[in-house]
């Protein structure tokens, strides 16, 4: 399942974000690949222990924190700390697979990650760079992303996906991974088509009871599918 969470930052936040990458010390981006991974792996990548990297991690992790359609699509257990890379003068990202499991280590000791769900926020616009788009493939097939500077795509990291050659300008983004409480992708998306409709009923003034008991399923499959 692909989710595209729209207006993750506001504008405010947006501009702090490109201001500081911008003047940013940037370093191989292969620093963070897997074995594999850094053969295809051809970006620039904010050191994570940077001034930089720390402050506007903090500042993602709050926009997050206030998305109630990032939690509604993630149901989040942990989120890794965020990432951001850069993409220009034809680099790109081959198609990769993400490693399983990441290690967070901001708080002086390796805290494991399993990542069910990658993360891409978009930081330029999409004028701003030709080529850049991320693609995934799943099994209902193959899908092209490039989102609005602000939004985000959210997509198992279980999938085949990869970055094309960045042929003009530069693509800054911000990508994390997120350990869901939910593993299972077909139950986070169904639970999800139920967290939608139930919102569409109120919404909508159906019978009070009816909606009650629609929740009630919810939480009920929420608290036999998650793990805590």
């Amino acid at each position: 399942m692909l989710l595209h969470v729209a207006d993750v930052l506001t504008q405010d936040e947006l501009a702090q974000c490109r201001e500081m990458l911008l003047r940013a010390a940037w370093v191989d981006g292969r620093v963070t690949a897997g074995q594999q991974s850094s053969m295809a792996k051809d970006n620039l990548q904010l050191p994570e222990a940077s001034e930089e990297a720390t402050t506007l991690g903090a500042l993602v992790h709050a926009a997050l924190e206030r998305n109630t359609t990032f939690f509604a699509g993630a149901l989040p257990r942990k989120v890794f700390p965020p990432l951001f890379n850069c993409y220009q003068g034809g680099q790109s990202f081959g198609f990769h697979v993400d490693n399983a499991v990441r290690y967070d280590r901001t708080t002086g000791s390796a805290h494991p990650v399993r990542t069910d769900i990658s993360a891409t926020l978009f930081l330029s616009e999409p004028d701003e760079y030709d080529g850049g788009e991320l693609i995934v493939e799943d099994t209902y097939g193959s899908h092209t992303v490039k989102l609005p500077a602000g939004h985000m795509v959210l997509y198992p990291s279980s999938s085949l996906h990869q970055v094309t050659p960045v042929t003009r300008g530069r693509r800054l983004a911000s990508f994390f991974w997120i350990q869901s409480l939910v593993r299972e992708e077909s139950r986070r998306r169904l639970l999800l088509e139920l967290d939608v409709s139930i919102q569409s009923l109120q919404a909508a003034g159906a019978h009070q009871p009816d909606v009650l008991r629609l929740t009630g399923v919810y939480h009920n499959l929420l608290r036999a599918w998650s793990e805590t």
